[in-house]
């Protein structure tokens, strides 16, 4: 039997934009070993992926897709009832709609279907032991439903309704509620390594930053981002404050001093959540947390190392974006260009350049 391949969108790749990007989160996640990671960004060994879509939950920029997990058909087919049921395809359960591992069901569309009151059950939690997905499956499950509850906690006093995990087969009624089911996934996760959700906030490599190792491409935000911001949107107007948290696509990015306005962090930025404004007086270095997926590559291209991500923030949407710095612009007094500059000067970088050029070939 053929089994088909994630689909990989080369531009979205953190490994695409910075080839020194230390993330692994595809390769961490996949329970065949079936990523390597490469320059250019990834590449599947078709012999091992099962296509499980694993790897697609866990890259917070999209650059993996599965065709057996149309995640927005699927949220489409679900808010037409009051009750929808997911059961993973190696339980053999029937239900409403069947995904290739449970643990596929990222937090966004948990949170998202909670948000509306609908009654999700999840079958097939049981068979995990058993699954050639399992392993890491059941681990991705339980980062997601708590990821999901910690945004449910938030929305308070807002009544969502919780989705319930089905522990056992032949069963009429959910056994469990989301949260003990969360904690009977965690019992059985222990020693089983469940800071593997977690290593990709690892410090970044010290590593230097040429201009051949930053590539561009368009800038892309992820449906899954776009539906954060409906769930993390209170009725009633107060702040939406979460925490950091490796199953979700949500980062809010603070700068200190020392920027050296290199502009690295913009141009390596696969979702243009950081940005260049410019008008006639002044330069700024922008961040628009509705468009931060928390893939943290700006974090690693960072030479100064100024910038960093706040351990709590809030998440609602339709913020202004945040001037994380701002310097007046410079006139040159040779060629009467406009550049910006972290110290006075006299003359732009490019005169600068081609004076210590022609002194460098012409001498003094």
């Amino acid at each position: 039997m053929t089994v088909s391949l994630p689909e990989f969108h080369t531009a979205r790749c953190t490994r695409y934009r910075y080839r020194y990007s230390s993330c692994r989160r595809c390769a961490e996640v996949c329970p065949h070993d079936a990523v390597e990671r490469l320059d250019e960004g990834i590449r599947l060994d078709t012999a091992r992926c099962q296509n499980c879509a694993l790897c697609t939950t866990a890259c917070p920029t999209a650059a993996l897709g599965a065709d057996n997990l149309p995640r927005l058909d699927l949220l489409r087919r679900a808010i037409k009832t009051d009750r929808f049921s997911f059961a993973c395809a190696p339980s053999g359960l029937a239900a409403d709609a069947v995904v290739p591992c449970l643990g596929a069901m990222d937090a966004a569309m948990l949170a998202y279907l909670a948000k509306r009151r609908i009654a999700v059950e999840l079958r097939g939690s049981h068979h995990c032991s058993q699954c050639v997905h399992g392993a890491k499956g059941e681990v991705r499950l339980a980062a997601h439903l708590e990821a999901a509850d910690a945004l449910e906690a938030e929305a308070a006093p807002e009544e969502w309704l919780a989705a319930t995990l089905m522990e056992a087969p032949g069963r009429t009624e959910a056994t469990t509620d989301f949260r003990a089911g969360r904690r009977q996934l965690f019992r059985r996760l222990i020693g089983r390594g469940i800071d593997e959700v977690a290593r990709s906030a690892a410090p970044p490599a010290e590593l230097p930053v040429e201009e051949k190792a930053i590539r561009a491409g368009p800038w892309f935000v992820p449906e899954m981002r776009e539906l954060l911001q409906i769930v993390c949107k209170r009725k009633d107007g107060e702040p939406f404050s979460v925490g950091s948290h490796a199953a979700l696509p949500l980062m809010d990015i603070r700068l200190k001093r020392g920027c050296t306005a290199c502009e690295a962090c913009f141009r390596v930025c696969p979702t243009g959540a950081m940005q260049i404004r410019e008008d006639d007086a002044s330069w700024n270095l922008v961040f628009a947390i509705d468009r931060c997926v928390g893939c943290g590559v700006c974090l690693e291209v960072c030479q100064p190392r100024v910038l960093y991500a706040a351990e709590t923030f809030d998440a609602t949407p339709e913020r202004e974006p945040a001037v994380l710095r701002q310097l007046a612009k410079q006139r040159c007094n040779r060629c009467d260009r406009f550049f910006v500059s972290t110290e006075p000067c006299e003359t732009c970088p490019v005169c600068t350049d081609d004076a210590d050029a022609f002194t460098a070939i012409f001498g003094d």
